[in-house]
Parts: C-alpha cells; structure tokens; sequence
C-alpha cells in the first residue's frame, strides 16, 4: 500500500509517517516506480506507536515495543526491554500521581482555610458584597 493509505488506514497523517521513517520506527522501502511502499506489519508497527502515544508515552519510548515486533515477536511488549519502559513510566506515572495528591492535599486545606475565614467573617457582620458566588 501506498503512504496515503496506510495514514488513513492508521489515523495519522502522512508527514507523520515521513518523521516516523526519520526516526526509524517505520521502515522507509520503495516500490519500483518510487513510491513509499507499505505492507500490514508497518499498520501493526503504526497502531502501536499510535496506541503507545495515547498512553503518553514518547516516540523513542515506543522504540522497543516496534524492535520486538519486528524481531517477530505476536506482541510489542513481549520482549525485555519493552517491559523495562512499562516499568519506568509506571515509576513516572507513580510520582506524577503521588504529586498530584499532594497538590490536592494543599488545595483542600486551602479551600477549608478559606471556608472557616469567610463562615468567621459572616458572623461578626454583615455579608461582604463577594457573596454573590456559592458554594
């Protein structure tokens, strides 16, 4: 198949598929007449980088999972190094999450420190004019 098809078989676009080769993730074969040439392993090497990406991680992150499947593997993440990246953006994901609650934690407090100042403030006077936002 020809590069068109294969970017609208894969959801990207074609100058996608042109930095994918630059990069070596996809392979880069030409037909007789010149044309990029593409067959349904370069789909499936697609639909995992694409996949990848949606879950976050980067291009050269997606590089093992394309080596593993190239090497003939049934999946991309079969293989050990593939696992190590799984590894390593849960450790990412972990600390992103663990941050996360922590800016939560302070928002909170945040959010309750203010709630007591103006419930405070209500009851030695009159509203201040703010109040026209609730709760």
């Amino acid at each position: 198949m020809r590069i068109g098809e294969l970017a609208e078989r894969a959801g990207t676009t074609t100058r996608a598929l042109r930095y994918y080769e630059q990069l070596g993730l996809l392979p880069a074969r030409r037909a007789g007449n010149g044309y990029r040439a593409y067959d349904e392993g370069d789909l499936r090497l697609l639909r995992e980088i694409r996949m990848l990406q949606d879950f976050g991680f980067g291009l050269e992150e997606t590089r093992p999972f394309v080596e593993c499947l190239r090497a003939g593997h049934p999946e991309g993440d079969s293989c050990p190094a593939s696992l190590e990246v799984y590894r390593r953006k849960l450790g990412e994901l972990d600390e992103c999450i663990a941050r996360l609650q922590e800016v939560r934690a302070q928002v909170a407090g945040q959010f309750d420190r203010a709630v007591r100042a103006r419930d405070e403030l209500a009851a030695d006077r009159e509203p201040p004019l703010c109040e026209l936002v609730k709760e």
